[in-house]
């Protein structure tokens, strides 16, 4: 046993952007479909966060 586990494949992203659609079932595409909207709700929250954290600190700025 080694520390390192060069024999394991590189763990693939679940989905690239741009990548082959063509060999994937209607199954396997609902799963990324629900997967990236997941994402996008996340990355739009934490947009949200910044925004209110930006606002606050105009406001305390504001002469």
């Amino acid at each position: 046993m080694s520390i390192f586990d060069d024999d394991k494949p590189a763990k693939r992203p679940a989905h690239e952007i741009g990548c082959d659609l063509s060999l994937l079932s209607v199954e396997d595409l609902e799963q990324r479909i629900a997967l990236l909207q997941a994402e996008i709700i996340r990355l739009q929250g934490e947009r949200q966060r910044k925004d209110a954290g930006r606002k606050a600190a105009e406001s305390l700025f504001k002469i």
